[in-house]
């Protein structure tokens, strides 16, 4: 069952758009720019209001995904009463598919605002981006090819949590970029990646019944708990190499502070299979990329 039953008559309709956009997913979304601004600045380009309007758009872009995810998830059948994860707005009937809907269109025209001005400082690289980011937060459960649906999820959350965010909030500040800036979304895109692994691994069963074929229900229990291990190493392993093509050793040393804390999660969830506990998985793998990524980001300015 769902964790948390929710009726239309316990929350506001403000209230109900708020548990659409999932706040809690926001910080993932703001740690990249945090660590594009940060390499930036370290490299003598930051700019203050362009890295805001990348932070503001980067939010719009995870609300809209958040919409999409939720209205598509339920239209194709993988948002069911047997669901686990936290309650979803069109599942639980608290918004229509049409509403969430429009919401979603709502939150992407506000980032393509945003875009505009990101647009004059950065040009035609951004505006790709910027088109790309919008295609892939609908594609990734929408669509004639919906991605998270064929194993591809973890590949889009890499390239647009990690590369995407990262080098294109360090571009609208430097309009260039430098190999710092590439090996500064790595770890990111992994870390970001892992928390998608856990997410996937805890609705492998409903997935699977719901034809969702993720990258989990694909490899199975054993071969997801493998990903997540193999992504939260890599992050640490490039770390050195980020120090080898320039960055401080402030970034190579502040974030090996949470080294203990993804070796016990990689053993929590190399162990756990109630639902229930993986979604307090989740939640701390998320919270130590944001960590990580301001750990790294302080680093950086040393």
């Amino acid at each position: 069952m769902a964790s948390v039953e929710i009726s239309a008559r316990d929350l506001r309709r403000w209230q109900v758009w708020l548990l659409a956009a999932r706040l809690r997913t926001l910080p993932v979304a703001a740690a990249p720019v945090a660590v594009g601004s940060a390499l930036a600045v370290a490299d003598g380009h930051g700019r203050a209001l362009p890295a805001c309007a990348a932070l503001l758009g980067a939010l719009w872009l995870q609300i809209g995904a958040n919409f999409a995810n939720d209205v598509f998830d339920f239209e194709r059948g993988a948002d069911t009463a047997a669901r686990i994860g936290p309650p979803r707005a069109a599942q639980l009937g608290l918004l229509t598919p049409r509403q969430m809907k429009i919401g979603t269109a709502f939150a992407f025209g506000c980032a393509a605002l945003v875009g505009c001005y990101l647009i004059a400082v950065g040009g035609w690289p951004i505006a790709l981006l910027g088109l790309l980011s919008i295609a892939a937060g609908l594609a990734y459960t929408g669509g004639p090819f919906a991605f998270g649906y064929r194993g591809l999820g973890e590949v889009a959350v890499f390239v647009f949590f990690g590369f995407a965010a990262v080098c294109g909030t360090y571009y609208v500040q430097a309009l260039t970029l430098s190999p710092i800036a590439l090996v500064g979304s790595l770890p990111i895109g992994a870390f970001a990646s892992a928390v998608l692994v856990v997410n996937n691994l805890r609705d492998i069963d409903t997935d699977r019944s719901a034809g969702k074929h993720t990258l989990a229900v694909r490899l199975g229990r054993r071969g997801a708990r493998l990903e997540y291990a193999g992504l939260l190493t890599f992050a640490y392993a490039m770390l050195p190499v980020l120090w080898l093509v320039g960055a401080s050793l402030g970034a190579l040393l502040l974030p090996l502070f949470t080294l203990p804390i993804s070796v016990l999660l990689i053993r929590t969830v190399s162990r756990t299979q109630d639902g229930a506990r993986l979604n307090e998985m989740l939640a701390r793998t998320a919270a130590l990329e944001v960590v990580f990524a301001l750990l790294l980001a302080a680093g950086l300015l040393v």
